[in-house]
């Protein structure tokens, strides 16, 4: 049951991710058909998250990174790899998490619905490898 809700939030979040980046690189406009009209980046809005400064770390979206954590977590499933690694990582994805929201609720004070689901999915997420790895 627990390795299903992984494979589930980490689809959704890599889905998330995959269009961030997609839009940020500019590969395809914020209105793209396969992303339904209510999760789509308002130009107004949501897409000037992708300009500020906090939307990078060294230069790369910070969305490349959220295909890397959740690429890694779903070949985990299925390749035991260390789980300090994922730890590290979804403990990683959970601090610049909590700083990109308070960023958007407090600098920016945009809200972004996909942020905060891909927010609420790493701490999941670590949440679920800490009990994984400590409570068995």
């Amino acid at each position: 049951m627990i390795g299903f809700l992984v494979f589930v939030l980490c689809c959704i979040g890599l889905w998330i991710s995959i269009y961030f980046t997609g839009v940020f690189y500019k590969w395809f406009a914020p209105d793209v058909f396969w992303i339904p009209k209510v999760c789509r980046l308002k130009e107004e809005t949501c897409v000037a998250i992708l300009d500020t400064p906090r939307a990078t770390l060294f230069g790369i979206p910070n969305s490349a990174f959220g295909i890397g954590v959740y690429a890694y977590l779903l070949l985990n499933l299925f390749v035991p790899l260390p789980a300090i690694i994922a730890l590290t990582l979804t403990l990683l994805a959970v601090l610049r998490s909590l700083y990109l929201t308070y960023s958007l609720m407090f600098v920016t004070k945009i809200s972004c619905p996909l942020c905060f689901t891909t927010h609420a999915i790493n701490l999941v997420l670590f949440l679920i490898i800490l009990k994984v790895i400590f409570l068995g």
